[in-house]
C-alpha cells in the first residue's frame, strides 16, 4: 500500500510544504521572505508573521500541484527543531490542528536528520542512494556537522563545530565585504572569478574531528581592516580574490576533516547535505576527491539543498514506516535537548 504524506517546513524563513507518496516527491512548494536582506539577517519576529501568512496558501499549492486531496493524506510530517522557536511554533500549531481535523496522525521531524534523509528521494527508479553506513558533511548557517549515519533511525555526530557554522563564517565574511545578504551565494558568485591562493588567513588548530570557524571570522575582520588602512578601495579592487581566498578556506577546513572522518572509520559512502552544500567550490573539490579516495559520493540536487519540505515528508516517511508518531502535547524546540 502507497503512503502519502504532507511535509510542512518553517525552522527558519522559508516556508516550504511537500507531498511525498512513498519516495518520490509530488510536490515541493517554498515560499522565500524577502524583507530580511534588508536587515542583513533574519529577524525572528517578522520571520513567524510571514510563516503565519504563508502557510496555508502553502500547503494548498501543494495540494493542487500533486493532484492530491486533502483526504488522501495519510500523516503531515513536520519540522519540530532546531530553528527559531517563533517560525517553528507556526508549523507546529497548523500539523496539531491538522492532524485532528483530518485523523491522521502527526510526525515530528529532527531539521538536521532531514537534511540528511533528502538523498533518499528518488526521481526515478534509477536514482542513486547512500549504502548504509554512510558519512554525512551537514553544513548550513546554524550547524555544521560530521555524522554517521547507520540506517534511517540511528545517526551518530562524531564531529561538529564548537562555536559558529560554516555558513554563518560565509555571511559574517559577506557582511564585511560589504555583500548582500545572504552572504554565502555572494561570495561564491564573485569567486568565480578570483584567485582562491591570493590571500591566506587563520585555519584553526582543533582537535579530533570538531570544527570552529570564530577564529576565521575574526581572521578575516583584522586582515580587510588593516589592508583598508593602506588602501581605502582594497575591497573593491581585490574583491574577486577576496571571495575565491575565503572560500577556499573554509572549504578546505571542511575537507580536511571529513577526510579523516572517512579514514577513522574506514566509511567511503560520503555524502553532503544543508545549505552550504550547494556551494560550488565545496562539490568541485568533493568530485575531485572521490576517485583519489575511492568514495561513492553523494550530492544532492540543488533544491534539497536550502530549507524545504520534501525533506521533511521523506524523514517522515521513515517513521511512519516504524508507527513513530507524535502526540498532542508536543512542542518544538529551537536547539536540540
Amino acid at each position: 500500500m502507497s503512503i502519502t504524506i504532507l511535509g510542512i517546513e518553517s525552522s527558519c524563513d522559508d516556508t516550504s510544504a511537500a507531498i511525498i507518496k512513498d519516495y518520490k516527491i509530488l510536490a515541493n512548494i517554498i515560499a522565500n521572505q524577502s524583507v530580511h536582506k534588508h536587515y542583513g539577517g533574519v529577524v525572528p519576529e517578522l520571520a513567524s508573521r510571514a510563516h503565519q501568512q504563508n502557510i496555508i496558501p502553502v500547503i494548498d499549492h501543494a495540494l493542487k500541484t500533486a493532484n492530491i486531496s486533502k483526504n488522501g493524506l495519510d500523516a503531515v510530517a513536520f519540522t519540530r527543531g532546531p530553528g527559531l522557536l517563533g517560525s517553528l511554533l507556526v508549523g507546529t500549531s497548523f500539523a496539531k490542528a491538522f492532524s485532528l481535523s483530518m485523523d491522521i496522525p502527526m510526525i515530528e521531524v529532527d531539521h538536521m536528520k532531514a537534511h540528511i534523509l533528502a538523498h533518499f528521494i528518488k526521481e526515478n527508479a534509477s536514482s542513486k542512494v547512500p549504502n548504509f553506513p554512510f558519512l554525512c558533511l551537514t553544513v548550513s548557517g546554524g550547524h555544521t556537522q560530521i555524522v554517521r549515519v547507520d540506517d534511517p533511525y540511528n545517526f551518530e555526530t562524531i564531529g561538529e563545530t564548537i562555536d559558529d557554522a560554516a555558513g554563518e563564517a560565509f555571511d559574517k565574511a559577506a557582511k564585511i565585504l560589504g555583500l548582500p545578504y545572504p552572504g554565502g551565494p555572494e561570495i561564491d558568485k564573485h569567486a568565480q572569478l578570483g584567485d582562491p591562493e591570493k590571500f591566506s588567513f587563520a585555519k584553526p588548530r582543533i582537535p579530533e574531528l570538531n570544527y570552529s570557524f570564530s577564529g576565521l571570522k575574526t581572521s578575516i575582520l583584522y586582515f580587510v581592516r588593516d589592508m583598508l588602512k593602506v588602501n581605502e578601495n582594497f575591497i573593491i579592487e581585490n574583491k574577486h580574490d577576496l571571495c575565491a581566498s575565503i572560500q577556499h578556506t573554509i572549504v578546505d577546513i571542511l575537507i580536511k576533516k571529513l577526510i579523516r572522518a572517512s579514514k577513522l572509520t574506514s566509511i567511503k559512502e560520503i555524502a553532503i547535505a544543508g545549505g552550504v552544500s550547494a556551494n560550488s567550490s565545496l562539490r568541485s573539490y568533493l568530485n575531485d576527491l572521490k576517485q583519489k579516495m575511492d568514495w561513492n559520493l553523494y550530492i544532492p540536487k540543488f533544491e534539497y539543498t536550502t530549507d524545504n519540505a520534501a525533506m521533511i515528508a521523506m524523514a517522515g516517511y521513515f517513521k511512519f514506516i516504524k508507527n513513530d508518531f507524535a502526540t498532542q502535547d508536543i512542542f518544538p524546540y529551537a536547539r536540540k535537548p
